[in-house]
């Protein structure tokens, strides 16, 4: 530790933000598997991905080699408006617990659309902007991610049609008026709008819907309108590469005071946050300069890292996307109506994959019930309602903290606040109101979804 008092909040100079994403793709040995094309089944080409994403976004997805891209200065200047996000120290969670522990979260619930999916929506908003495009298509789960896309898209003048998780649609309407508010238009997904929501309500007659059940559609949407294109807002290694302004910022938040963290904790949907929160530190102990340990924490109704297999498959319910080699469940696996609306997505981002099968990265899965205790118990100490998806990281730090407390290890725990968590006040109610289960899938339900992956030679 340097001698430096540690404050409350650690906040960055204007100056000191990142001027360049950091890609951990370039320090790791075995690089992820390349995604490969529905079709074909081989490596898809950058012309072919072209038809669904931006020309930039592209090139961001493919390269493994280049560590830093530098973020123009249209994004810095709007990042501006809210980053530096703050990193809190928690002392008074700290003294609540009565730990030796250290605890500190990275807060990105301080902007309008509440959560970090902000700083990769204004990035791809921006790139559809300078292809000239009329608008771009997406999906949204809990909401987060379609709000700060709306937020971005209007932004910068993009129609922004975001096909919502139905379950979600129908339990967070304040999020979807957000996002009217912003000027998207919002669907209910799986829908009849599309082909593919058509053929999903066939085969899944009354299904609350998936994530994978709203990217098919938002892709179709995509593909038949011209001057579209889709953008997402999670799984994609361009996605994880703009998240990494969390990671960068922490650590040299961290580095001004001299700390070095023992074990950084993040949730995991997609992968986004949590490989944004790890990137510079993984990065590292790749190069072998530090060791930490990595800890990705999901919900057990939809158990990816924890009861997954590690193959390729298809990205989306509709089987239109690329393949990707991650953790899965089987894209035809659809969650129970968790109110972690974003962690609902029945694979994993291929970079925390490969890393999660070279033992890099340990996985957790916690119960609903579980996670809603600690963001009480959390809200009630630090003042901070936090987000669903954020306290399966939270549950996770207590957890860590209290083992702390046991052994008198003096250990730094470092984890994700991703966003806030007042839209979510249906999910509070169940909670206070005992009406809240915990669904755990059982293995045939799981065998029956895996059942049906591509056999890829």
């Amino acid at each position: 530790m340097a001698s430096k008092e540690i404050p409350y909040k650690i906040y960055l100079e204007e100056s000191q933000m990142p001027k360049a994403w950091y890609n951990l793709r370039a320090d790791m040995k075995n690089k992820p598997a390349p995604l490969l094309d529905s079709e074909t089944k081989k490596p898809i080409t950058a012309e072919k991905l072209q038809n669904v994403f931006c020309k930039e976004l592209v090139k961001q997805e493919l390269d493994e080699n280049t560590a830093y891209f530098e973020i123009p200065e249209a994004i810095r200047n709007f990042y501006k408006m809210y980053r530096p996000s703050p990193l809190v120290r928690a002392y008074c969670l700290e003294e609540k617990l009565k730990t030796p522990a250290k605890i500190y979260y990275k807060f990105e619930g301080n902007n309008t659309s509440g959560s970090h999916k902000l700083n990769s929506a204004i990035a791809q908003a921006y790139y559809a902007k300078e292809q000239g495009l009329v608008g771009v298509t997406t999906e949204t789960g809990a909401g987060q991610w379609g709000t700060a896309l709306s937020m971005a898209c209007s932004y910068f003048g993009l129609d922004c049609k975001v096909y919502m998780v139905k379950c979600s649609y129908e339990q967070k309407p304040f999020r979807r008026e957000v996002m009217r508010t912003y000027g998207a238009s919002v669907t209910p997904s799986p829908s009849t709008e599309t082909a593919v929501g058509r053929k999903i309500l066939e085969k899944h007659p009354g299904t609350t819907g998936s994530l994978g059940c709203a990217i098919s559609e938002a892709v179709e949407a995509a593909t038949v309108k011209e001057g579209y294109r889709y953008v997402l807002g999670s799984v994609l290694n361009q996605v994880m590469l703009h998240q990494s302004v969390i990671g960068l910022e922490t650590k040299a938040a961290l580095d001004m005071y001299g700390v070095k963290p023992d074990m950084i904790i993040g949730c995991a949907g997609g992968g986004s946050n949590l490989g944004g929160l790890i990137a510079p530190f993984m990065g590292e102990k790749l190069r072998g300069e530090a060791d930490y340990e990595f800890i990705a924490v999901e919900p057990v109704s939809c158990p990816t890292l924890t009861r997954g297999k590690y193959v390729y498959d298809y990205c989306d319910t509709g089987m239109v996307c690329p393949l990707a080699k991650m953790y899965t469940l089987g894209s035809d696996y659809i969650p129970a109506a968790s109110h972690a609306g974003g962690l609902r997505y029945h694979g994993m981002n291929s970079t925390l994959s490969q890393l999660c099968y070279d033992g890099l990265m340990e996985a957790r899965s916690v119960s609903q019930t579980e996670v809603f205790e600690a963001a009480e118990f959390f809200a009630r100490v630090e003042g901070i309602l936090p987000a669903p998806e954020s306290s399966h990281a939270i549950k996770v730090a207590i957890d860590e903290a209290n083992k702390c407390k046991e052994t008198g290890e003096e250990k730094v725990i470092v984890f994700g606040l991703t966003g806030t968590g007042y839209f979510d006040m249906y999910a509070y109610e169940k909670f206070h109101d005992g009406k809240m289960d915990n669904y755990i899938p059982t293995d045939e339900e799981i065998e029956k979804a895996l059942s049906n992956i591509p056999v890829i030679e």
